[in-house]
């Protein structure tokens, strides 16, 4: 382990029970299912996972899993194979992660919101034969033309005994594939096998000390939080943001004793802004950001919110890699500069920075993050030429392998790294790694566009976002509107830009590239959407106007216009949500908002609030007055009631 200024608050990170047991090593070397049974054994009654409406215990998930393992392989046969497992986050997608590794296969984890001609690029490239889906979501998986065979879980049979599948599985053989944003235009998929994220899984553990007392809630894209929680006999809290937001994610925390939180550094800042100050969160012990870089303003954040026994830690890692560094940071941890560093690199993972012709820099000199390990992913999904691009032989006497990452960064005397940015047109959204070219070849492949160029811009907030400078085809231009639309047919949410600047030509230098340090910052101003701009008509309005303006940054709202179509996204709908509920007194879930996108509708639903609200403190008021009158009187108020009633 690498030693570093944080030893000493890395020391102090342990569950109050004193529970921990270390990750042996040689688990490594096994396979998920083995260490998942291996758990399951030792907890067959402690809770695995839970929602808000059901929860599983050990032996039920394996139940569940085995049950699942034997469908698969009497409809699919013995041998890797990819499993496409569409589902949102909830118990059905961790039972389908667990029963398709029993069952050899590879997990292949499929968004159902994002765009269908994304899903349907994503079954060909991994070459899907089998999907697994929940009732709900059948028609959408049978509309794919590239699975032969799909399976409803609700209609797993969970009649009679189970048992493990008699599968062997090994730690070379593939379990996940990943799918991330590709500079060809198309997702490209980052292969794993069963030893590498075992490793991943020790690292975690060890570094953390998880231990089956842990509680770690799942709100990231990765399903690596499954696996970290449940072979260490932990449990899991799956929660689906896109459709409950942040606003009530305090209300999971505090009550369920959340004890570990992990969630990339956007979603962070937004959970914190929904917070009055009031709230304690005496059981989390560790905030985990990933994804993005930290600011010190985050680290401001964690001081103010949290208890002086919980820990933040940064986490570096790309997919391809696994986790690689950290740095832990406690209330007294001195943040010098904007930029907080990623830290030092775990057991098993070298870090080396490199210039351009691959030879190692000094400290204090900025170069490319290289990550030297036996423990990388074996490449890209039937990509060789992606692979050979960014992977390459440590030497030939070690099963070390190169990660070329892309990152740069540059390392202290003391061997602390700070991450600087990219080398390239890669960028991190929301947590979300985006090629900038897929979406500059997805805009101009619309007929309505000319030329286009995307850069990430920081907000008012210090958070990127997508601006879009599109040249249009002709006069006049396609609104907002109409290209996000588009987009959407292809992009997931969080590729599409934020902001779109229509330009006459986009400016250029020498030969004809683009001059992106000359594309102008976009103005505050409302976009050019379909719906003309309308005034508010009522006080409720006058309110929405105001709150939707200031989240959004715009110098104007109408009351038709769509919120996503102004540039919101589901982070910032939670803060919208959390001043309504705030300014009005009304609890309105995040759901209301992408049901209702427009001022108008959303004053609708917030009357309807305010007169239910209204309506129950009038009943609470006559039960008390009842209450407090003798029987007779009361009996008679009531008969009168419904002589009233049965009238009109």
């Amino acid at each position: 382990m690498a030693k570093g200024s944080d030893d000493h608050i890395r020391a102090k990170c342990f569950h109050p029970s004193g529970n921990f047991m270390e990750f042996p090593k040689e688990d490594v070397e096994k396979s998920i299912p083995e260490r998942f049974e291996k758990i399951a054994r030792l907890y067959p009654n402690r809770i695995g996972v839970k929602t808000r409406t059901q929860q599983l215990t050990y032996f039920e998930l394996s139940d569940a899993a085995n049950r699942l393992a034997d469908i698969l392989l009497t409809q699919s046969g013995r041998g890797q194979e990819p499993i496409g497992l569409l589902f949102p986050k909830g118990i059905p997608l961790i039972v389908s992660i667990l029963g398709t590794l029993k069952a050899g296969k590879i997990c292949v984890p499929l968004d159902p919101t994002l765009p269908q001609i994304r899903i349907s690029h994503m079954l060909e490239n991994a070459q899907v034969n089998l999907m697994v889906t929940l009732g709900d979501y059948l028609p959408m998986a049978k509309a794919f033309g590239r699975p032969s065979q799909c399976f409803n879980i609700d209609e797993l049979n969970y009649s009679g005994e189970s048992k493990s599948p008699d599968m062997s599985v090994g730690p070379d053989d593939f379990a996940y594939i990943f799918y991330t944003s590709g500079s060809t235009g198309l997702p490209k998929g980052v292969s794993e096998n069963h030893r590498n994220l075992l490793f991943h899984v020790k690292s975690d553990t060890n570094e953390y000390r998880l231990c089956p007392d842990d509680r770690l809630i799942f709100i990231a894209s990765s399903g690596r939080d499954v696996l970290r929680a449940l072979l260490n006999g932990a449990c899991i809290y799956p929660v689906d943001m896109k459709q409950e937001g942040l606003a009530g994610l305090a209300g999971w925390l505090i009550p369920e004793e959340i004890t570990v939180f992990t969630g990339v550094v956007t979603a962070f800042r937004h959970f914190v802004a929904t917070l009055s100050g009031t709230e304690k969160f005496p059981h989390l012990r560790l905030i985990k950001l990933v994804g993005e870089m930290v600011q010190s303003q985050d680290v401001e954040l964690y001081r103010k919110y949290f208890s002086n026994d919980c820990i933040l830690v940064n986490s570096y890692g790309p997919n391809e890699a696994g986790h690689v560094a950290h740095y832990f940071i406690d209330k007294k941890t001195e943040i010098t500069t904007r930029l907080v560093p990623i830290g030092y690199h775990v057991d098993g993972k070298d870090v080396i920075l490199v210039d351009g012709d691959g030879r190692e820099v000094d400290s204090g000199t900025i170069g490319e993050i290289t990550v030297r390990s036996r423990y990388l992913s074996p490449g890209y999904w039937r990509r060789p030429d992606l692979t050979n691009a960014k992977f390459r032989p440590a030497n030939p006497d070690s099963a070390e392998r190169l990660y070329f990452s892309g990152d740069l960064g540059v390392r202290d005397p003391d061997g602390c790294l700070t991450l600087i940015g990219r080398q390239d047109f890669q960028v991190k959204i929301r947590g979300n790694r985006v090629e900038i070219s897929e979406v500059e070849s997805a805009l101009i492949n619309l007929e309505s566009v000319n030329e286009a160029a995307v850069v990430a811009r920081e907000d008012a907030r210090g958070e990127k976002r997508l601006v879009a400078y599109v040249v249009p085809a002709t006069q006049p231009g396609p609104t907002v509107t109409a290209l996000r639309k588009q987009l959407a047919e292809k992009l997931p949410q969080h590729m599409i830009p934020s902001v779109f600047v229509s330009l006459d030509a986009l400016p250029v230098i020498g030969i004809g590239k683009v001059n992106r340090q000359a594309l102008p910052d976009p103005r505050q101003s409302r976009p050019n959407l379909d719906p003309p701009f309308a005034m508010p008509r009522r006080p409720v309005e006058e309110v929405l106007v105001q709150i939707w303006a200031e989240v959004l940054s715009l110098d104007r709202v109408g009351i038709h216009d769509n919120f996503f179509d102004l540039g919101g996204h589901s982070l910032t709908a939670t803060q919208v949500v959390t001043q309504v509920i705030r300014y009005f007194r009304l609890e309105v879930p995040l759901r209301c908002l992408f049901e209702s996108p427009t001022v108008s509708a959303m004053a609708a639903v917030i009357t309807e609030h305010q007169g239910k609200q209204l309506r129950n403190e009038e009943l609470e008021n006559i039960l008390a007055e009842l209450e407090s009158l003798p029987d007779e009187e009361a009996q008679r108020l009531v008969s009168q009631s419904r002589r009233g009633d049965s009238k009109s």
